[in-house]
């Protein structure tokens, strides 16, 4: 699970970025190991997980994680090979999704790249290189696809979607933005578009609105109104602010947003949108040895969401023993939990649900 932090030069990308993965002391809230210089691996909040810590005191903790990259920067002309371009586009290929940071604030002593701050002028143009790349990807796939189609003419229904698609770009559009049946989208997976992958738009709005956006922020407004369109979601986020936060133990950070009026970090709600952007659930797994979450695609049945434990636990699956977390903790164990008769005993056919606790039976 891999997000890709893009952005024009001087929008806060890289601030966001080391925010996100600059506290590297285990008791910090996000703790991280550090692949190379510009990635970084960061936990998802999850109280549920810290409450069980709590209760079973384990050995191990281990909670899911996303991973942020922060790609290489952007200039006009990146999908002609442009500045950085080559490298950029290349590593926005590698990623789920996309985190798009744009800057929402005025300051003299932060030079933009065109001079002034216009977060729509900067989104349009990394859109607009992302397009061309994507066009140019479509046009060679297109080619290829119409030799094909002189030995098999059922390839024409794949020609008609990628040009109903390659029309849609070259009026401007992103590919996520067009409508596509389920069976069209999965016909345009293999391609890889950088334009099909979603995406999370990052405000970088000034200090003084790191509680509450202001009203009187039409930056920010105009952001806004571009992702609705698009079905995408905003985060507003101070990243000056979080990079403090960041560097903070947890009863220091606690006590900082107290003191913002801020019950949770930006960084906290990035983390988890990321998380949710992609499908993805936790089911739980506790005990005096590890208390754990396990990321799986959300609609996952038992068995398969036991093979994310081992593949023996799928192979050899009987049955999952299931109780939510608010009736454990109610009850404070899962013998408890047992004689109130609020453990379950769920089969093969059975969708494991964001926050379960669950135990797998199985036998090989």
């Amino acid at each position: 699970m891999k997000l890709g932090i893009i952005g024009l030069p001087n929008v806060g990308k890289s601030t966001l970025f080391n925010a996100l993965t600059g506290a590297g002391a285990p008791s910090a809230n996000y703790p991280f190991c550090t692949i190379d210089p510009n990635v970084g691996v960061v936990q998802v909040p999850d109280p549920r997980l810290d409450k069980l810590a709590e209760m079973y005191d384990p050995q191990l903790y281990t909670p899911a994680t996303v991973e942020f990259v922060d790609i290489a920067g952007l200039v006009k002309g990146a999908s002609k090979g442009e500045g950085l371009g080559n490298k950029f586009l290349s590593h926005i290929r590698d990623v789920d999704a996309v985190v798009h940071v744009l800057r929402c604030f005025e300051d003299p002593d932060i030079i933009h790249v065109d001079g002034d701050v216009d977060p729509i002028r900067d989104l349009e143009t990394i859109n607009m290189e992302l397009i061309y790349s994507d066009i140019e990807v479509l046009e060679k796939r297109i080619d290829k696809t119409a030799k094909l189609l002189r030995g098999d003419k059922t390839l024409q229904s794949l020609i008609d979607i990628y040009e109903k698609l390659l029309a849609e770009l070259n009026e401007g559009k992103t590919a996520r933005s067009v409508e596509f049946t389920e069976e069209e989208r999965e016909k345009l997976d293999d391609l890889n578009l950088l334009t099909l992958k979603p995406v999370i738009y990052v405000a970088n709005v000034g200090e003084d609105e790191a509680a509450q956006v202001s009203d009187d922020n039409l930056m920010y407004k105009k952001v806004k109104e571009f992702a609705d369109l698009e079905g995408a979601e905003v985060i507003p986020v101070c990243a000056g602010i979080e990079a403090e936060i960041a560097e903070l133990e947890p009863e220091e950070k606690k006590m900082f947003l107290q003191d913002l009026g801020i019950e949770e970090s930006g960084l906290d709600r990035l983390i988890k949108a990321s998380y949710a952007l992609l499908g993805y659930i936790s089911y739980l797994t506790a005990g005096p040895k590890e208390v754990r979450a396990w990321t799986i695609v959300k609609g996952t049945k038992a068995p398969q969401a036991a093979g994310k434990i081992h593949s023996d636990f799928e192979r050899g699956f009987i049955r999952a023993e299931i109780v939510s977390y608010d009736d454990l903790v109610a009850c404070g164990s899962m013998n408890a939990a047992k004689e109130k008769g609020l453990v379950r005993s769920e089969g093969k056919d059975y969708v494991i649900q964001d926050g379960d606790v669950v135990l797998f039976r199985f036998n090989v």
